[in-house]
């Protein structure tokens, strides 16, 4: 699929415990159908093959909707299976190598809380970058606090798409106003909603009014 930043408005981030009893391919789809613009499948609690199986299930739903599925840590779980893309953290596989194995058509996304990784990651021909924690973040234990400000930076320094994650929040979302960002990514904002299409709904009506104004 090809890479467009408008894909990255609302930014849904399956998490297990989040989830719970309403099962992952039913809560995607939930979110998918309120307007998530992107899926990335976040298992860290499952072997490779049980991850694959996974994949293979969202990717059919996120095809559906026309909308892409990305692998958290893992570009072989992309390989095998065909998702869209992969998503790297600091300590997972280098962006360029993940370039190098998946090819210029897959999309690659790195996480940046600095400018300097923002620009390492840019020149390692990242589609985007995700930067956070910008308000905190209950999934994460260890992810620092970025802040507002310190995100328009980021956004300024870089060419490429820049998504606002951590704690972000239909409450907080307005605070991103004017920061640059093309996107939201959010965990529990979602899948730890009571109704999770009424609450991406909402999410993506906010999203998309920070993104594009009005």
């Amino acid at each position: 699929m090809k890479f467009d930043k408008n894909m990255l408005a609302l930014y849904a981030i399956t998490d297990r415990k989040c989830i719970g009893d309403r099962g992952l391919e039913y809560s995607v789809e939930q979110a998918l159908s309120g307007g998530a613009t992107m899926i990335q499948l976040r298992d860290k609690e499952v072997d490779f093959d049980t991850l694959c199986k996974e994949a293979d299930s969202l990717l059919k739903i996120c095809q559906k909707y026309n909308a892409p599925l990305i692998i958290n840590d893992n570009a072989d779980v992309v390989i095998k299976t065909g998702a869209d893309g992969v998503h790297l953290g600091q300590n997972d596989m280098e962006l360029a190598k993940a370039r190098e194995i998946l090819g210029k058509d897959k999309i690659i996304g790195g996480s940046a809380r600095t400018i300097e990784l923002a620009k390492k990651a840019e020149q390692s021909i990242a589609d985007y970058i995700g930067s956070g924690a910008v308000f905190g973040t209950l999934t994460k234990a260890d992810a620092k606090y970025l802040g507002t400000e310190n995100l328009k930076k980021i956004c300024g320094a870089v060419g490429i798409p820049v998504v606002a994650i951590g704690g972000v929040s239909a409450d907080n979302i307005p605070q991103l106003e004017n920061c640059g960002i093309s996107g939201i990514a959010v965990v529990s904002a979602i899948f730890g909603a009571d109704n999770i299409c009424s609450a991406a709904q909402k999410l993506r009506k906010l999203a998309d009014s920070v993104i594009y104004g009005g």
